[in-house]
């Protein structure tokens, strides 16, 4: 049966009550509160309109701490970014013993560390671009000579593009290594992959996960930077993508890789550049709390499988009924 049909035989079993009182994890203090902010706002909404008893806290105002005086009996984490996306939160979840949205604390971890992300993946045969760890006594030369120019320049745990660079010559390079630098203790350069930006989610753990549907993202002037991610809408979301079937079927199999490799559970999204001149998808990175915005990916690829934004929401949210700490 196709997930989006799985997830309307499960939610029509679901009596919102079975839930309990339901928090709802946003705004945090990464540079993504801004997002998280809208991203949780949209579960909180909708899962009010589902009858859940849920609430809003911001682990950004209120210490965290302060969750355990909550009596939350399963918590949906829209937080994006450091403190809230890397296995902090989810440790002190897991302490007081509430379960929660998303992956554990090691895939968490390591997800959000783009240089620990590549490794693994390469240990895997995964295809992602070639890298360079960033220092203040990297030889700018030799880095563009190894990685080819244009290169990506952007911290290894900020999302969002925040602190990214397109280099395009070496003399470049220590102005972006600073922007970056300023928001992260490490730094990362990678071979930029020219051709379709795409993103994959993926739902479920271990053997039984799978892909949904492929979005090309075209974004004004091939610029995927914070405000064309969130608040442009001249940025054109294809999905289906356009692209052969077999295409999309090879980037939601990567992807799927990808996701097991890191030991990922419940929802996460894959993001993939497609070269233009052989047709190779290279993995970026791995998102495992996506964002839920008006302008998010997820909710776009669930509703191409026949699934509402409520419903997704409802959904995930379910799946810590059964979630083994």
């Amino acid at each position: 049966m196709p997930w989006g049909e799985r997830v309307k035989t499960d939610l029509a079993k679901l009596k919102p009550s079975d839930l309990g009182k339901v928090g709802v994890l946003l705004g945090g203090k990464s540079g993504e509160r801004e997002i998280s902010l809208l991203s949780g706002n949209g579960v909180l909404s909708a899962l009010l309109e589902k009858g859940v008893d849920a609430h809003a806290f911001d682990p950004g105002t209120r210490s965290p701490t302060e969750i355990s005086k909550e009596r939350f009996d399963r918590v949906f984490i829209a937080l994006h970014g450091r403190y809230g996306e890397d296995g902090t939160i989810q440790g002190l979840l897991e302490l007081l013993e509430i379960p929660y949205t998303g992956s554990g604390v090691l895939a968490s971890a390591l997800s959000i560390d783009k240089i620990a992300t590549k490794q693994i993946w390469l240990s895997n045969g995964l295809s992602t671009p070639e890298f360079e760890e960033l220092t203040p006594q990297s030889n700018w030369t030799a880095v563009a000579k190894l990685l080819g120019l244009p290169l990506i320049v952007k911290p290894a745990h900020e999302g969002s593009s925040l602190g990214l660079t397109k280099v395009k010559t070496v003399d470049e390079l220590p102005s972006a290594y600073a922007k970056a630098a300023a928001l992260d203790t490490k730094v990362i350069a990678e071979t930029c992959i020219i051709g379709d930006e795409l993103t994959c989610p993926l739902v479920g753990e271990g053997e039984s996960a799978e892909a949904l549907p492929v979005i090309r993202i075209v974004p004004p002037d091939a610029n995927y930077d914070f405000h064309n991610k969130y608040f442009s809408n001249d940025t054109q979301y294809c999905c289906p993508t356009g692209l052969d079937e077999a295409v999309n079927q090879k980037v939601q199999a990567l992807a799927l890789a990808a996701y097991r490799a890191l030991g990922c559970r419940s929802w996460g999204r894959a993001d993939v550049m497609l070269d233009s001149r052989d047709g190779t998808p290279y993995l970026l990175e791995m998102n495992t709390s996506p964002g839920m915005t008006s302008h998010s990916l997820v909710p776009m690829a669930a509703k191409a499988a026949g699934v509402s934004y409520a419903d997704l929401v409802l959904w995930l949210l379910s799946q810590t009924m059964d979630v083994r700490q």
